[in-house]
């Protein structure tokens, strides 16, 4: 396959390691100060997204079971840790770290077992489920096809929780997965979108996309019929939604960038983990480029085909046919892939993302192409569990990836 038979735009790419630019802390005078007076505390800094979602994830190690979850509040440009216990010293070094430090009632791991409930007691086809840190409860989403009885054994499941641990909220839309989708892939009778282009744990070319796709079929082309690989594997439903597909052509040129539409392009040079509160953008075939924000992690949604967990809830519009296409920051990392939701781009609704860095460590893969400009992703991709391999036939599908446990 050469240049002219993948044309740049059909290859929509992705990222590398998180780097955090983190601003210094700036320590005012203080001129009736004795010298021997111990400066003042650090207070909470200025931050880039990307820079509070790599100190987000360091701080989640550092405070353990009193940890309660963080967001990134868009307007003061700060991250804000949500903490049980506000006086120990892992706390303090998380304040010192430049963190807003807010108590709260329940911990992540809290907040985790309350989901486990609900998943044994309102597994009903039109709910979902993600921790919303802004809140400090669980956000519980039914759409409009969750009536009667449905609605409520839902509504007893959440009272049986307490209104400090989870409300529910109505969607006017029906959750499916959005089976079509950034620049167009065909396979099976479907159409979907190519995700972020990757190097395989073998060293060869390949591309992310959404996991339903990749059951419906093993073959993949673009719009001009011309085949572009096979599906090596894929998770649907299950603990995620995600898949790997292998270039035909090891030569294949795959730029690592999301084409956006009338020439334009997004350099793509990492893989991060989302934050909730922060911005990003979405690139689907249907709908093309749309804006939004992050507004939960770790969500669950109860979709007719099966239960689909570790997912990134947002308030970005899609439609069917976006389905597998990238949704990236602004300052060119890669957050996840379109997996499903309600609504649509003129009433708006909830849309549901594969976080990157969970399928990439599940397919031991890196962000960008052999033969592309590569970004790099920390950690070293052979560490990885290996995916299953695909030969022939329809894809396999493992029900256990790696998972992201914000």
């Amino acid at each position: 396959m050469n240049h002219r038979r993948i044309p740049p735009r059909k290859a929509v790419l992705a990222g590398a390691a998180v780097v955090a630019l983190a601003a210094a802390a700036v320590v005012l005078p203080n001129a009736s100060a004795s010298p021997e007076a111990a400066p003042p505390a650090p207070g909470p800094r200025q931050l880039t997204p990307l820079a509070a979602s790599e100190l987000a994830s360091r701080l989640t190690a550092t405070l353990g079971g009193d940890h309660g979850g963080s967001y990134y509040d868009v307007d003061r440009q700060q991250l804000v840790v949500n903490v049980v216990r506000a006086d120990d010293a892992a706390v303090q070094e998380a304040r010192e770290s430049g963190a807003v430090i807010r108590g709260v009632d329940h911990s992540i791991n809290q907040l985790k077992r309350a989901s486990g409930e609900l998943k044994e007691r309102a597994t009903i086809p039109g709910t979902s489920w993600a921790v919303d840190p802004v809140t400090n409860r669980i956000r519980v989403t039914a759409d409009r096809t969750v009536t009667g009885e449905r609605w409520d054994r839902l509504t007893r499941a959440v009272a049986g929780l307490g209104d400090s641990v989870a409300r529910i909220e109505r969607s006017t839309g029906e959750f499916a997965p959005f089976v079509e989708g950034g620049d167009a892939i065909f396979g099976g009778g479907s159409r979907c979108s190519l995700g972020f282009n990757v190097t395989t744990r073998e060293g060869t070319p390949g591309f992310l996309t959404a996991g339903h796709c990749a059951v419906a079929a093993a073959r993949w082309s673009d719009d001009n019929g011309t085949v572009l690989g096979s599906v090596r594997a894929a998770t649907f439903p299950g603990a995620g939604d995600l898949a790997l597909v292998g270039y035909d052509d090891p030569g294949v040129r795959a730029p690592s960038s999301v084409n956006t539409g009338q020439g334009r392009s997004v350099a793509i040079d990492r893989a991060a983990d989302a934050t909730v509160g922060q911005s990003v953008q979405r690139m689907g075939s249907t709908t093309g480029l749309r804006n939004g924000r992050v507004t939960g992690l770790n969500a669950t949604v109860n979709y007719p085909e099966g239960t689909v967990s570790g997912l990134i809830q947002t308030d970005v519009c899609a439609e069917p046919g976006d389905s597998g296409g990238p949704l990236f920051t602004g300052e060119g990392a890669a957050v996840g892939l379109t997996s499903g939701g309600s609504g649509n781009c003129t009433s708006g609704g909830v849309t549901f993302f594969q976080p990157v860095t969970t399928a990439l460590a599940a397919f031991g893969a890196r962000i960008g192409a052999p033969n592309g400009n590569e970004g790099q992703q920390p950690g070293d991709p052979t560490d990885a569990a290996s995916p299953p391999n695909q030969e022939t036939g329809p894809p396999p599908v493992d029900e256990e990836p790696a998972q992201d446990d914000d």
